[in-house]
């Protein structure tokens, strides 16, 4: 649960609320462009379950690229990306409970440029090590996993996307130094990789060191100043560690990039209730739920807290 600093005025109206509900599914967004980076309109979006249980939500992208897919039971998923013309390809990634799970933007190549650029046999190879070292993870495998990502560096050594997953295995093991290392070397190779920076920041919040976790994520702000997910978890950092300024500031500029994200103007109202401005607070909030968010804890949190902050009539 976040927390938010309550001005000593308001301690008796909170302290009317009820218990917050639980957030019981989680929701999914992305996007979708080619390999020019323009948006892919009417992509469909298959996201599979991977837990043994058969869960299946199917959705496109609208004209933006972008999707949304509410109402998914939380765990690791493969979202698979398909489109007429276009070179198909697959994620996988964790679906969380209560705010939204922002997955990595998705670029696909036409079919034609695609064959192009793999590169015979070799390329092909390296994919299916690729896929290998990437289901080993999956299956938690970690070890066997770990040794087939080193075996890909060793043939192909700056490639990313294999240093974000030794990452993430790395933090598998809670072997923070190792971590840390592999999420600096990827975004040492991709600059803008935003979410090797978010991954890296996760790591140094889970160690303990929300500081370190808030500065990665303003130098991630910095190096991808139009993308809002950078923003709005760079507000989710600084929360954490307890700067209410910073946080407001960029979740305004998350507000700003993604309008519809409804989540940035609940954590906008949540902190102008710690800072005592009730108007700002009152006028966030009941932004926050005329967006119909699915987040029920913090739906039922915005609701107790405008029940205390406006007048009675």
């Amino acid at each position: 649960m976040k927390r938010f600093l309550v001005a000593g005025g308001l301690l008796a109206a909170l302290a009317l609320l009820g218990p917050e509900a639980s957030a019981q599914t989680g929701t999914a967004r992305g996007k979708v462009s080619d390999d020019k980076s323009q948006p892919l309109p009417d992509a469909v979006i298959t996201l599979e379950f991977q837990g043994g249980v058969t869960r299946k939500y199917e959705t496109k992208t609208n004209k933006k690229g972008e999707y949304t897919q509410v109402g998914i039971y939380p765990g690791m998923y493969r979202i698979t990306v398909n489109k007429d013309g276009f070179q198909g390809t697959y994620i996988d990634y964790k679906i969380s409970l209560g705010e939204p799970t922002y997955l990595p933007d998705v670029k696909l190549a036409t079919k034609a440029a695609a064959q192009a650029a793999a590169g015979g046999k070799a390329a092909e190879e390296l994919g299916a090590s690729f896929k290998k070292a990437t289901e080993l993870a999956q299956s938690g495998q970690h070890d066997q996993a770990e040794a087939a990502f080193k075996e890909i560096l060793a043939k192909a050594p700056n490639i990313p996307e294999v240093y974000f997953n030794l990452g993430y295995i790395a933090g598998q093991k809670k072997d923070w130094a190792a971590a840390e290392a592999a999420y600096q070397k990827a975004i040492e190779i991709k600059p803008n990789y935003a979410e090797a920076y978010a991954s890296l920041a996760r790591a140094y919040q889970d160690s303990g060191r929300a500081d370190k976790a808030a500065e990665i994520m303003t130098q991630a702000a910095a190096a991808n100043q139009d993308d809002p997910k950078v923003q709005f978890n760079l507000g989710i950092f600084h929360l954490n560690a307890g700067r209410s300024e910073e946080a407001i500031a960029a979740f305004q500029k998350a507000a700003a990039l993604d309008p519809q994200n409804a989540e940035s103007f609940f954590h906008l109202g949540t902190l102008a209730v710690g800072q005592n401005k009730v108007a700002d607070a009152v006028a966030h909030l009941e932004k926050y739920l005329s967006m119909s968010p699915t987040n029920q804890q913090n739906v039922a949190t915005a609701q107790g807290l405008l029940a205390a902050l406006k007048p009675k009539k």
